[in-house]
């Protein structure tokens, strides 16, 4: 098997999806503009994103080893192609719920895919978690270009134009270009399918089976925590900066790329250091040093002065410093994700990998309504120093799962 090519092609995908799922938060901002929706209202986007991600997860889980891999994330990527495609020709906010739907659907596709791949090609348990933070890595460098790129079809002299929905048209295009490369890259599932022949695998019962186990109970806990709180200061950071900081909607879409910078490079060194740390006393220290960020810096976003902010050049010190605890909270995730696969058997990989996309999810979709109802009810910085409770709950879940972890690979 050629596994160069499946790298990159698997690359390409989540970079694809990580622009469209995490425009989310830039396109919360635009709607209230554009569509003049409140945010409590916009925080309904997120749920049609996570939502539709856990809905198919659950349905693909258990048989996506029938489907294939390969013929799932195609059909990923024939559906957010026409999706793209109807957001700008119909220009309704109800599309855009219908969007958010359509990309949640596909990427519940790609991610099962993608986590189960990953098994295919690699060799040991260090090489896996290496891959995994390098492949989220990039997908945080997709989320960093989303802003940008969004950025760049946005009026600002006229908060309320529409020419921001012509981004689509270019994210189409992309889609179809990541569809011919895809569909020119051989993957090898002979293995996998013979396997799920042979296990007789059943199901949605294997699936309930599966998350019975303490060792998966305690780690879905630590996924739904840990995006609740990634989700819950991504989808709103461009709205606390234009809200909280006054920043001009491009600037604010702009200056959230920090937080996906960040994250990227916590993910690029984490693929480092972990080869070499113990995961849990990385993950404790960056949960207690985003903890810490989060008191030190969102005071700053007090008595900011009244001078007009045009630019990076002066922009508040706070915008350049809270988005920083993406470096941080970044090791998190794709740890925890290759401690449970790598703990499991292979052919278990698809239905866990169908589980930490459910409950991804619904973490997302949780912090997202959370948040948006504090924003709204409480304001900005309360919102956010709201993170500091889930972080606590974290820690402790890190912990029962470490423990839990090692006696499930004592088995295998």
């Amino acid at each position: 098997m050629n596994n160069w090519k499946i790298k990159l092609s698997i690359f390409i995908n989540y970079f694809l999806f990580a622009i469209l799922l995490n425009s989310v938060g830039t396109v919360i901002l635009q709607v209230q503009n554009t569509y003049g929706i409140t945010e409590s209202s916009a925080a309904i986007l997120e749920a049609f994103k996570d939502l539709s991600i856990a809905f198919m997860s659950f349905l693909v889980a258990s048989y996506i080893t029938r489907i294939g891999y390969k013929n799932s994330m195609l059909l990923a990527l024939i559906i957010v192609t026409v999706a793209c495609l109807g957001m700008p020709l119909v220009n309704q906010f109800w599309m855009t719920k219908l969007l958010f739907a359509a990309v949640g659907a596909s990427f519940a596709l790609i991610k099962v895919s993608v986590y189960a791949t990953i098994g295919l090609v690699v060799k040991d348990k260090s090489e896996h978690i290496s891959l995994m933070n390098f492949i989220e890595s990039f997908f945080m460098v997709g989320i960093m270009s989303s802003y940008f790129i969004f950025g760049a079809f946005i009026d600002d002299t006229n908060p309320q134009s529409d020419t921001w929905v012509h981004v689509y048209y270019l994210l189409a295009g992309l889609a179809v270009l990541a569809f011919l490369l895809l569909f020119t890259t051989p993957i090898d599932e002979s293995s996998i399918q013979k396997s799920s022949d042979e296990k007789a695998l059943g199901g949605f019962s294997e699936m309930f089976q599966l998350v019975a186990v303490p060792v998966v109970l305690v780690f879905v806990a630590s996924a739904f925590i840990y995006v609740l709180i990634e989700q819950s200061i991504m989808s709103w950071l461009p709205t606390f900066n234009s809200k909280v900081l006054h920043l001009p909607s491009t600037l604010s879409i702009q200056m959230a790329s920090i937080l996906a910078a960040s994250t990227a490079i916590g993910r690029f060194l984490a693929g480092v250091v972990l080869k070499k740390v113990k995961w849990l006393t990385v993950l404790i220290g960056c949960i207690l040093l985003a903890g810490a960020l989060v008191l030190l810096a969102l005071p700053l976003a007090k008595n900011l002065g009244t001078e007009a902010i045009t630019g990076w050049g002066n922009a508040p010190l706070v915008a350049f410093i809270f988005p920083m605890i993406g470096l941080v909270i970044a090791p998190i995730y794709p740890a925890i994700n290759s401690v449970i696969l790598s703990s499991l058997p292979t052919r278990q990989h698809g239905i866990m990998s169908g589980l930490i996309v459910i409950f991804s999810a619904l973490g997302g979709t949780t912090g997202s309504l959370i948040t948006g109802y504090i924003f709204e009810h409480y304001g900005g910085q309360s919102a956010f120093y709201f993170s500091l409770i889930p972080m606590t709950l974290l820690i402790v879940c890190l912990i029962f799962f470490n423990k839990l972890s090692a006696k499930e690979e004592g088995k295998n």
